[in-house]
């Protein structure tokens, strides 16, 4: 029997119904070469230093994803465009070295909090090179992986793990675009320098993202933990920060949150990717993130600020979602395969796919 073309697939696909539990993201038909945009899942947290479960995370959303309702409001034709999950053998081999590099991590952070140096431990240093060394392997790799999808001509996008999987990334995007900023939503400025010994720490991320040249910005919105460390980098002019405190003064002296997008958009240069970590929202939006904080925004404050940057004239060229951690239940999951679906939807429109017209409902 002939293979169904994406036209024959969209026709005879029921998007009223469950996603189909056989196939990739979202329960769609369509294979690799058939989507526009392409997901690479990074199951890693070998240096998480609290809570645990990111690595779990890009399952937790694939299982969810399912359950997603495909009409969705502002991009009904999204669907239809086709997004793919990149699971292959070296996503295996991802998870496979994360726990046990993750293994090797955890003595290291306990030294650390007993008082001990490192430096002295001739074994823990060791094991500290090798977490530092696997995890630059893991960055080159995820950037070749992305560098495979964009010669493709498609859209690509990030899915953690914890918040360093992302590195290989950025270095993907600045090897094809000169200038961009960074939209980084979190609770955390994630600005520290090799925290715990570890050079590529899910809490260094921003500071490693610091040292691509083509990175001109980083905005940063929700932010509400930081150290001192982190304030000295946060002051330099790459930097702008719009903490969770400053966002609800204004709110409270009578600034919409409208009126506060358009000043974080105003901020970014013309061409943007997204850090979305999970744990920028409420915490009872992502219960079971490793490193929750009170305080935060909400799930349609984070849309309504993705939509606009799609709808301000600057570019997307891309994103990341990361420190989705399952619990119990699937609520994280949940989450964020619904946040994934509409940042899928935000960098279609951007890039001019054909999302469909928002569907406007009689409300008299």
């Amino acid at each position: 029997m002939a293979e169904l073309t994406k036209q024959q697939k969209i026709d005879t696909f029921d998007p009223s119904q469950p996603g189909l539990a056989d196939q990739s993201i979202f329960g769609l038909p369509f294979t690799a070469a058939e989507s526009e945009i392409i997901i690479i899942p990074v199951p890693w947290e070998v240096t998480v230093s609290y809570g645990a479960g990111a690595s779990e995370g890009p399952e937790a959303i694939l299982d969810a994803s399912f359950q997603v309702d495909l009409q969705h409001q502002e991009f009904p034709d999204l669907w239809k465009l086709g997004m793919f999950l990149d699971l292959n053998e070296q996503t295996k081999k991802w998870d496979e070295d994360s726990v046990k590099y993750k293994a090797l991590a955890q003595p290291i952070i306990e030294a650390l909090e007993a008082g001990e140096t490192i430096a002295e431990n001739a074994s823990l240093q060791a094991d500290l090179n090798d977490i530092n060394r696997v995890c630059r392997q893991l960055h080159d790799e995820v950037r070749e992986r992305a560098l495979f999808w964009m010669a493709q001509g498609k859209k690509v996008a990030l899915l953690g793990g914890d918040h360093s999987t992302p590195l290989g990334y950025y270095e993907a995007l600045a090897a094809t675009h000169d200038n961009f900023g960074i939209l980084h939503l979190d609770a955390h400025m994630d600005l520290r320098i090799a925290y715990e010994g570890f050079e590529y720490s899910h809490a260094s991320i921003m500071y490693n993202a610091l040292k691509i040249p083509q990175i001109s910005k980083i905005v940063q919105v929700g932010i509400r933990d930081f150290c001192e460390q982190e304030v000295q980098v946060a002051l330099t002019d790459r930097v702008v920060v719009h903490t969770d405190m400053d966002l609800k003064a204004e709110t409270f002296a009578g600034t919409t949150w409208a009126q506060q997008c358009d000043a974080i958009i105003a901020a970014l240069p013309q061409k943007v990717t997204i850090s979305f970590d999970i744990d920028g929202m409420y915490p009872w939006y992502c219960p079971n993130t490793g490193t929750p904080v009170p305080g935060g925004f909400s799930f349609e404050q984070a849309a309504y600020l993705l939509s606009r940057l799609a709808e301000s004239g600057k570019e997307i060229i891309g994103f990341d979602l990361v420190e989705v951690a399952p619990g119990e239940d699937d609520w994280d999951g949940n989450v964020g395969a619904r946040m994934l679906f509409h940042m899928c939807g935000v960098l279609a429109k951007n890039n001019g796919l054909a999302v469909g017209n928002k569907i406007q409902f009689n409300r008299k």
